[in-house]
């Protein structure tokens, strides 16, 4: 599928200045990238966002950023079969022990899920919020391949350049 459309992430503001850089994802890994890859965690909506930044304890410091996205290859894992063709099934992408199989085996079944997929050529998969708080409308998009330019474009918006300042 494609993704056209705004997408909204609520960073630490330690990694503010660096909202394009997936640093975070790349150091502590993530539940579809492994430690070493970076990768962008961005929501469909504000509230999402929010949601999946602070998932422990009360609302902590975050910056909240938006992006223009034009992304052309997205794997949907809403489509039953598609996930089902790819090994895949919904119980394991919420499954919550991924940290541990990360520590125990060094990739979690969902890692390597996304690494086949980003092997195939995907720039991203679209898959539902796993936050607490999320609700069925709750979605994300995590990116492993993005840039300023098409296939895969992602535009931070930030008109004023208060990013910079």
């Amino acid at each position: 599928m494609r993704f056209h459309g705004t997408l909204y992430r609520a960073l630490n503001p330690i990694y503010a200045r660096e909202p394009m850089s997936g640093r975070g994802a790349e150091i502590y890994g993530g539940r579809f990238n492994r430690k070493g890859v970076p990768a962008l965690y961005l929501s469909l909506s504000v509230m999402t966002a929010l949601r999946e930044a602070n998932q422990v304890g009360s609302l902590q410091p975050t910056t909240l950023v938006s992006y223009e996205a034009h992304i052309e290859h997205v794997f949907d894992t809403r489509d039953g079969a598609a996930l089902k063709s790819e090994g895949m099934n919904p119980s394991t992408l919420a499954d919550p022990t991924w940290r541990d199989q990360m520590k125990a085996t060094g990739e979690a079944k969902t890692q390597t899920f996304a690494r086949r997929l980003a092997m195939a050529g995907y720039h991203g998969l679209l898959v539902k919020s796993f936050a607490p708080g999320a609700g069925e409308d709750d979605f994300n998009l995590v990116l492993w391949t993005w840039s300023d330019t098409p296939p895969s474009r992602l535009t931070l918006i930030d008109d004023e350049n208060r990013l910079s300042r």
